[in-house]
């Protein structure tokens, strides 16, 4: 059992946190900036809650963040009763929140002249796997701190793994969410040409869902998308926040993604119709207007 904190109780950390406590027998204690949040996530799981950052941080061996943004971050880790400050040496940071590489090399680099280890490990699953315990967590930082981290982060996980130094986490996440919007572009594509040409989409997503075209995205959002349901998982806004990070990344990086960066003006489409938080599958209700 490790002493542990964890930072944000949104739709994705208030399961995770819960899982620490319940699946990792860890002692918990929370912080979140509405503190009947953490006050109700106490009330439910027992633990702790704390009323700043740095009160939660204050002697854990681990501390866990998700929060919104990159300045949400700093604000948590550096701000003035940020986090950073209040760890003891040789303890663990560990951000699952999304945010860019940049930020992430800059927390890892003020952690360790503190003493302090920083691992990034954004996270994919959406809300569900957050519940149920299986998210998958991209990490990236140094090795040893990583071995050290990965059986705590394995309390609400089904697959951890380090890809590389401090940002390497962020910029797989990157990559995720790349990936992510052109296939639901695709499906919307797909689902909306199969209606105007009269075919039953049940039968026709039973037959290419097990073929090349399958993904877990046909395989669980079909349904709604078919039905114009679109309250299931991750919101519009945090889908267009994701993708600024991953055109911001290209413009420095040099690579060349235009598909995102059309997928994103979908989007931004799509908050235009009220959208805002209806999940990332609602392109289809762009196609459909």
């Amino acid at each position: 059992m490790a002493k542990v904190a964890f930072l944000g109780l949104g739709v994705m950390g208030y399961p995770m946190a819960g899982h620490l406590k319940s699946r990792g027998g860890h002692d918990v204690t929370v912080y979140n900036r509405t503190a009947a949040k953490a006050d109700k996530w106490v009330a439910e799981h027992g633990g702790r809650a704390a009323r700043t950052p740095a009160e939660a941080a204050e002697g854990q061996d681990f501390v866990f963040s998700c929060v919104g943004n990159d300045d949400d971050l700093r604000a948590v880790t550096m701000g003035p009763e940020g986090a950073f400050g209040a760890m003891k040496r040789g303890a663990i940071f560990i951000d699952n929140t999304t945010a860019s590489a940049e930020v992430a090399r800059e927390l890892c680099d003020d952690a360790r002249g503190r003493g302090l280890g920083f691992i990034d490990a954004p996270v994919s699953g959406g809300q569900a796997g957050a519940e149920n315990g299986v998210l998958t967590v991209m990490c990236g930082g140094d090795e040893a701190i990583f071995e050290k981290a990965k059986p705590v982060i394995q309390s609400f996980a089904r697959m951890v793994g380090l890809m590389g130094p401090a940002g390497a986490g962020q910029l797989t996440k990157m990559i995720n969410q790349i990936c992510i919007a052109g296939l639901v572009q695709g499906l919307s594509e797909g689902i909306h040409f199969g209606k105007k040409a009269g075919l039953d989409i049940e039968k026709v997503i039973e037959v290419i869902s097990k073929g090349a075209a399958g993904s877990w995205q046909m395989e669980n959002r079909h349904k709604t998308m078919n039905e114009g349901r679109y309250e299931f998982g991750f919101a519009v806004d945090w889908m267009r926040k994701d993708l600024g990070i991953c055109l911001a990344e290209a413009d420095r990086n040099g690579a060349s993604l235009p598909v995102t960066a059309l997928v994103d003006q979908f989007y931004k489409d799509v908050q235009g119709m009220g959208g805002s938080r209806w999940d990332t599958s609602s392109l289809l209700a762009r196609l459909e207007r």
